[in-house]
């Protein structure tokens, strides 16, 4: 973890704790993650695992947000309520909505629990305005190309690039640098994107320093 937060020269990488809360993995991630936050303050946003107990955990061990889905659902709908109150605990503008979301038929709905709940909210532009009134960015997963870099979610990355109240990123199936390219020709260079297992640093193909020049890193 050290020698990749000493390259590192963008801002806005997300650590996400893939275990469950409550066990000892969980913990043990987590301990890791503090010590990333700790070493780059305010480069880094934090998801896993995330509520209201322990939200402001890790803002005051430096991440920039917060990253947060199942805390904000409720029988898979949006609790507005929760989505209120960690708003105001930690600030808007230190809080990112996470809005992964899988298709069916010929819409995006969000999932939860890692993946495994289909919720019953989908993704369209009236919706994400309600939730951008407490949030200061999306991060959206397309969890059916997430991991396979097998190239992105064409449909999903055009539907996000047309929003812009708040800024959207947009994560899932980059695996090479034409993928890039399309998600900055489809949202006329505006929208973020997240490379995860594909980068070099990770054991993959794609040269991380080659996409931080292409996106004007310092």
């Amino acid at each position: 973890m050290q020698i990749f937060i000493d390259r590192m020269v963008l801002r806005g990488g997300h650590i996400i704790n893939l275990n469950k809360k409550g066990t000892e993995e969980y913990e043990a991630s987590k301990e890791e993650a503090i010590k990333a936050l700790k070493a780059y303050p305010g480069g880094l946003q934090y998801g896993g695992g995330v509520d209201d107990t322990n939200a402001l955990d890790f803002i005051q061990a430096g991440a920039s947000h917060i990253i947060v889905t199942s805390y904000v659902f409720n029988d898979g709908r949006v609790d507005y309520d929760a989505l209120k109150h960690l708003s105001k605990l930690v600030g808007r503008e230190h809080l990112v909505l996470d809005l992964s979301c899988t298709r069916v038929d010929d819409k995006f709905f969000i999932v939860t629990d890692r993946w495994q709940k289909v919720t019953e909210e989908i993704i369209t532009y009236n919706f994400l305005d309600k939730l951008a009134f407490y949030c200061d960015e999306f991060l959206i997963h397309a969890a059916d190309v997430e991991g396979r870099q097998s190239g992105i979610d064409r449909d999903l990355v055009g539907l996000l690039a047309a929003y812009k109240r708040v800024p959207v990123t947009y994560a899932g199936g980059v695996s090479d640098y034409s993928d890039i390219e399309l998600i900055s020709y489809l949202s006329d260079n505006r929208m973020d994107f997240t490379v995860g297992s594909a980068l070099d640093i990770f054991g993959g193909h794609l040269s991380y320093d080659r996409i931080v020049k292409r996106i004007g890193g310092h």
